[in-house]
């Protein structure tokens, strides 16, 4: 008994040691100018049976389970902080890339690795499959409080929020061909519009009844708002998955629904989930540098295998993927080029690669290793370079104030009020006015203005000017009404 308490604590010290050190290197990878995916990656390695050997890890399974359960929560936050109304005129492109453009690269991929890798056909495209995809993890990761331009940006985000499916459909696709007799590849392409098709209706509507539900129900403390969204996160996913549907589509999905509907507790969800998104990949990216072997991906074969590759999917593959779909949209030759470049390999190639393994496929302990040595190459230098690439081709615009995140909620207790947050831009109708002339509801109080560091109070002939932060309280009835007169725009 004794040494099962001893063995508990010392595990508990090692998770406190090891989010510590996570978080601290997160500090360090911004100044380095590293993706924090690839140095939470070195910390499993580091202390994996190849390192330190202070953890030994090696369970296909566990490894599974634990990387899908860490990529819903990464896509719901993601999908929250997402406004539809920057990935709308986007949308079209960005559906086409993550079916279209992630089909063009696994067949290039798949003919570098017949030639190159000399592995047969159906093990060439199930390789092809697994890398095909950009990664929402990564992704997120590199573009969390970046400046580059919304279409671009949008782009991006729609793309590796929507790609999964098709990547996920190309690889058990080309497993079961592998593994099964008689398949019907016929059968398998219905399924696949079966899987968007309803993956994309369950995630409309658990995102509707979570929404509805977060605006309504009357919970005892605010601090239930975000657990109960992150229930209805697990809920898109298992019940798409129970409808052989695209759960990472349908979490997707209902995040961004319910992340543009009026939330009564968007703070409190928001950075909950920011928070929980954050351990997730954490967990999860030290999880998988604890699986991989790196006296196994470290070895010629592998390290040649997976460069060629690598260079062939990001100078080739991509880059052709993309002219060839956003060709016939309008997009500018650079925005097309950093796009090309900024398709990022992460923790969904990942959990793929371990498909083939819980499958049995022959070679499927080599297409993990290659798998995995891609990844650090795109996470090391694409993620590395993107800012300093978007920087070369003017695609980064000045800090924008973000309408959703500067409309932040603090719930006051069980009372009828609200306390709204709102920093006021160039743009807006209010600037520039006083207090007297706001003509804001009557039961909205504008409590204290921050400017340039110090607190205003504020009085009848106070002028608003861009750049102050005003915090209004104002009850549940009229706060859509208050919204609508901050958020007006100068004609």
């Amino acid at each position: 008994m004794i040494q099962e308490i001893l063995e508990s604590n010392q595990f508990l010290l090692l998770i406190a040691l090891l989010l510590i050190i996570s978080v601290v290197v997160t500090k360090f990878s911004s100044r380095l100018g590293v993706p924090s995916l690839v140095l939470f990656i070195a910390v499993g390695m580091a202390i994996g049976s190849d390192g330190l050997q202070i953890v030994y890890f090696d369970n296909a399974e566990v490894a599974q389970l634990i990387g899908v359960l860490a990529l819903v929560i990464i896509l719901f936050e993601g999908g929250m902080q997402t406004e539809w109304r920057e990935i709308r005129p986007v949308a079209v492109p960005s559906v086409m890339l993550a079916t279209v453009g992630v089909l063009l690269t696994t067949v290039i991929v798949a003919l570098t690795a017949k030639y190159i890798i000399d592995f047969n056909w159906l093990e060439a495209f199930l390789l092809g499959s697994i890398v095909g995809s950009t990664d929402a993890a990564a992704v997120f990761a590199v573009l969390k409080g970046k400046n580059i331009k919304d279409k671009v940006a949008s782009t991006l985000e729609a793309e590796s929020g929507t790609n999964d499916p098709m990547a996920v459909f190309l690889t058990v696709t080309f497993i079961q061909l592998l593994t099964l007799e008689g398949s019907n590849v016929w059968i398998t392409v219905g399924s696949f519009f079966w899987q968007m098709g309803a993956g994309l209706l369950v995630g409309l509507l658990v995102g509707y009844v979570a929404s509805t539900s977060l605006n309504r129900i009357n919970l005892d403390s605010s601090g239930l708002y975000p657990i109960f969204a992150l229930g209805f996160a697990f809920l898109a996913y298992s019940a798409s998955s129970l409808l052989e549907a695209s759960g990472l589509l349908a979490v997707y999905i209902s995040a961004v629904v319910i992340g543009n509907r009026e939330l009564a507790y968007r703070y409190s969800i928001l950075r909950f989930h920011e928070g929980f998104g954050w351990m997730a990949q954490i967990l999860m990216f030290i999880l998988l540098g604890l699986f991989v072997f790196p006296s196994e991906v470290f070895t010629g074969d592998v390290m040649w295998n997976g460069i060629v590759t690598a260079l062939v999917l990001i100078f080739i593959a991509r880059p052709l993927a993309i002219f060839a779909v956003l060709s016939f949209f309008r997009f500018r030759l650079k925005e097309m080029l950093f796009l090309s470049w900024a398709g990022l390999r992460g923790a969904v190639p990942i959990v793929l690669a371990i498909f083939p393994m819980l499958a049995g496929v022959g070679n499927s302990q080599t297409i993990f290793n290659i798998v995995f040595f891609i990844v650090l190459i795109s996470a090391l230098f694409q993620g590395s370079t993107i800012m300093w690439l978007a920087e070369k081709f003017q695609l980064v615009s000045e800090k924008k104030i973000n309408p959703i995140h500067s409309l932040e909620v603090i719930s006051i207790g069980k009372a009828n009020v609200e306390m709204l947050e709102f920093e006021v831009t160039e743009q807006n109708q209010i600037a520039g006015e006083t207090l007297e002339d706001l003509s804001l509801p009557d039961r909205a109080l504008i409590n204290a203005i921050i400017r340039e560091g110090d607190m205003i109070t504020p009085y009848g002939q106070t002028t608003i000017e861009p750049g102050d932060t005003l915090y209004i309280l104002v009850t549940k009835k009229a706060k859509k009404e208050l919204k609508k007169r901050l958020q007006a725009l100068k004609e």
